[in-house]
């Protein structure tokens, strides 16, 4: 029902968004907990507390206690490490020599199998525009042995939640006079 209550939210000028919310809220390229877990972490990414909270309502029973907080932990050290890599390679020079001095222990025991971290996190990467981390997310993801289909998955639903959130945003903006 949550996934209703979000479709109904969006006006009529943004069908093709609801259109996509439904077909990629049943895609079946990934499993129930990759899909869930990508809708949860490109909901927080995408910083809209009411699209974040109804698809969390609607993916509840696809993603554990764990996955849940791992889901979670892949938005908030992406939100970190976005912003960081991001400047590394767009200002070059010795910064990409230099160690990072950041903690990320969470990325390498996130607490779900590391592919479905993995994949959160291409996900959040592609909303907060990070190149760096999207081709570093796609390589361990392609190794782990993810299709091109199911990578372009995760994409099209960050892209798409990403897209429900700028929305409702727009839509309570108040006009200009």
């Amino acid at each position: 029902m949550s996934l209703d209550t979000l479709k109904s939210l969006l006006p009529d000028y943004a069908k093709d968004l609801k259109l996509n919310l439904g077909s990629l809220a049943h895609d079946v390229t990934l499993t129930p907990q990759q899909l869930a877990g990508t809708f949860v972490a490109s909901a927080i990414a995408s910083r809209n507390p009411l699209v974040t909270d109804l698809l969390r309502a609607h993916f509840a029973d696809a993603l554990s206690a764990g996955a849940l907080d791992a889901a979670r932990a892949a938005a908030a050290i992406m939100g970190m490490n976005n912003v960081y890599y991001r400047f590394v390679h767009l200002v070059g020079g010795d910064y990409a020599k230099m160690p990072a001095q950041l903690r990320m222990n969470v990325i390498g025991r996130p607490g779900v199998e590391k592919v479905d971290f993995e994949l959160w996190s291409l996900a959040v990467s592609a909303i907060n525009g990070c190149g760096m981390c999207m081709e570093s997310h796609e390589h361990a993801l392609r190794k782990a042995g993810l299709t091109t289909e199911q990578i372009q998955t995760a994409v099209r639903v960050a892209a798409t939640v990403h897209g429900v959130a700028v929305t409702l945003d727009g839509a309570k903006a108040p006009a200009a006079t």
